[in-house]
């Protein structure tokens, strides 16, 4: 499994249309296959990062995410608003296991 996870500091607060654009990315990343989860949200403390959670099934899976046409058009809303860093990591992990 692979497993991405980050955060991105934004350079702005998030606009009705750039929120939008992330649900239609997260929707349309979920759909795909080979997804298994695919998650942004809040930090608590700071509104202005994003926490990203990605796993996908395997390399194939990443790399056809990559070049669909949802993240072509998410890259383009993302380039008019740039963050100002990232903090992204990719890892190759198992299943795991539930906790308690």
């Amino acid at each position: 499994m692979i497993q991405i996870n980050g955060t991105i500091k934004l350079g702005q607060s998030i606009d009705a249309a750039t929120r939008k654009a992330m649900v239609e990315m997260v929707r349309a990343s979920r759909a795909e296959d080979g997804c298994l989860d695919y998650s942004f949200a809040s930090d608590l403390a700071d509104p202005d990062t994003l926490v990203l959670f990605e796993r996908w099934r395997d390399q194939a899976a990443l790399e056809a995410h990559g070049k669909s046409a949802h993240m072509a058009e998410f890259q383009k809303v993302m380039a008019a608003n740039p963050p100002k860093s990232r903090d992204l990591r990719i890892y190759e992990t198992d299943d795991g296991a539930p906790l308690g």
